[in-house]
């Protein structure tokens, strides 16, 4: 397996992070909303973010 580099790792770590905030921040926007259409969109999109921040932790192990 080839070795991750400090660089590498910040990144990830970064990327990490922003894939947090913008879970989170779709999922407030979606409570916040009173249309439920919209509110799935923001659904949606959390879990995207959530799916993503999956595949970035897939790549330290």
């Amino acid at each position: 397996m080839t070795r991750i580099t400090e660089k590498e790792l910040s990144a990830l770590g970064d990327l990490m992070s922003l894939e947090c905030t913008l879970k989170a921040k779709c999922e407030s926007l979606a409570e916040g909303t009173g249309d439920q259409a919209l509110a799935a969109c923001y659904r949606d999109t959390a879990a995207r973010h959530a799916h993503h921040l999956e595949e970035l932790f897939a790549n330290l192990k």
